[in-house]
């Protein structure tokens, strides 16, 4: 299965994205996801040290930058 697949069956979970050369972390719902992995999240929250420490609501992310995308358990 290819990964765009697999993320797409998790549309409407919350996940934890890892972004290249960021030490935070993003966590938010997923609204979408295109073919080219980009990322459409809102109500996100950046995460520092396990805290959450700012909303950043709705937030669109490059595919090319994301390195991991993980669920997260509610």
């Amino acid at each position: 299965m290819f990964p765009n697949k697999k993320v797409q069956k998790i549309v409407g979970s919350r996940v934890l994205v890892e972004m290249k050369g960021d030490t935070h972390l993003l966590e938010g719902t997923l609204s979408t996801v295109d073919d080219y992995m980009n990322l459409h999240l809102v109500d996100t929250f950046e995460i520092v040290n396990g805290q959450k420490e700012r909303s950043l609501k709705s937030v669109v992310l490059r595919g090319n930058n994301i390195i991991l995308i993980t669920p997260v358990d509610e």
